[in-house]
């Protein structure tokens, strides 16, 4: 689902969680605090993380889609 105010959606979240025994998050790319915390971010806050996980690039939200 997208945000009406945004481009992007409104979490970087794929589904594809591994916060439980990892400190960053393989899907998304945002560490468990972040993802436990999302919905009481501002939206600064929020841009921040985007921004940081969009340039980092590692987590399979970046990953290109294969066939």
């Amino acid at each position: 689902m997208s945000s009406e105010l945004h481009d992007r959606p409104d979490s970087p979240c794929i589904g594809v969680c591994s916060t439980l025994f990892d400190e960053v998050c393989k899907g998304c790319g945002r560490t468990a605090f972040e993802v436990s915390n999302w919905v009481f971010l501002s939206e600064a806050e929020k841009q921040a993380i985007w921004d940081r996980i969009t340039q980092e690039g590692t987590a399979m939200r970046f990953a290109p889609e294969r066939s």
